[in-house]
């Protein structure tokens, strides 16, 4: 009798362990099963950074029971409908198969290691100052001055500018990084196109088409400290025709978010309403206030 590796909880640790034993000897439905797994972890980081954006209160208290149930939903998830991230991974192995002796998990291992670990390109990440908040209240201590700074030159309420930046970030504990977990300083998600010449730092991000969110491999823009990282930003809307509406609109914040996802911004459909639940939280006018009692 052949052995079961499905793993269907994420405490099932005697089935991870039969499952790493079969994908090692090259079995093929174990290997399957093994980027069904490594799909579940993806979803499993989404989750948990959908949790950290939405957290608009910010506030410390055990997560273990949330993060052990969003691990369960993303195995459950990726066992049922798949992104399409296990289906990559196994074309990807099925295609260097035939030149590569070395096969089954260590094959997958390869694969995850190149589509999920983000690289860099031009600056040294060593000449890069390296933003890492405490907690939400440094992170907003230390953002507010330059978000005020960025705000005056483009008539836009800093508020907004902090609020934006929590929730691009995770109030600081998602920043875009390189593969040595040096910030990009790049606190407002912006791509980088054709046009922008200077370092990049490619991450794994999830993109909203049509009714789901995508998984894709997208190129960031990276700053060498945080103020260049806030001039970049605002260079960047002052620069785009599409987002003259959200300036005009720039002394309502919560206005200024609603324009900017109508110009497109961001594919999330709920980007502007997750701002403004930032914006109207009690516990972001607290951190504002010692923030701007800290200067």
């Amino acid at each position: 009798m052949v052995a079961e590796t499905h793993v269907s909880s994420v405490t099932d640790f005697n089935a991870l362990s039969r499952l790493k034993t079969r994908a090692g000897a090259n079995d093929p439905a174990a290997i399957r099963d093994a980027a069904r797994q490594f799909e579940a972890m993806f979803l499993q980081m989404m989750l948990k950074s959908m949790r950290d954006a939405s957290n608009v209160l910010a506030e410390s208290r055990d997560r273990t029971y949330e993060e052990m149930f969003d691990q369960q939903v993303a195995l459950e998830l990726a066992q049922r409908e798949s992104l399409g991230m296990a289906d990559l991974l196994l074309r990807q192995i099925d295609a260097r198969s035939e030149s590569a002796p070395d096969a089954g998990l260590s094959r997958l291992n390869n694969e995850v290691g190149v589509a999920a670990m983000p690289g860099t390109s031009g600056l040294s990440s060593r000449r890069r100052s390296n933003f890492v908040p405490a907690d939400a209240g440094d992170f907003v201590s230390t953002i507010w001055p330059l978000a005020r700074k960025s705000g005056e030159s483009l008539g836009v309420d800093p508020r907004a500018i902090v609020a934006q930046a929590a929730l691009e970030t995770g109030w600081g504990s998602q920043l875009i990084r390189d593969q040595s977990g040096v910030s990009g300083n790049n606190l407002f998600g912006i791509k980088a196109d054709e046009r922008w010449s200077g370092e990049r730092i490619a991450v794994s991000t999830l993109e909203y088409e049509g009714t789901r969110f995508v998984p894709q491999q997208a190129q960031f823009r990276a700053y060498a400290t945080l103020a260049e990282g806030f001039d970049g930003s605002a260079q960047f809307l002052r620069t785009e025709p599409r987002y003259l509406q959200a300036l005009q609109q720039g002394a309502d914040p919560q206005a200024f978010a609603r324009e900017l996802q109508q110009a497109g911004y961001a594919t999330d459909p709920q980007y502007a309403s997750k701002i403004e639940d930032i914006l109207s939280s009690d516990r972001f006018e607290s951190l504002l206030e010692q923030a701007e009692a800290a200067k």
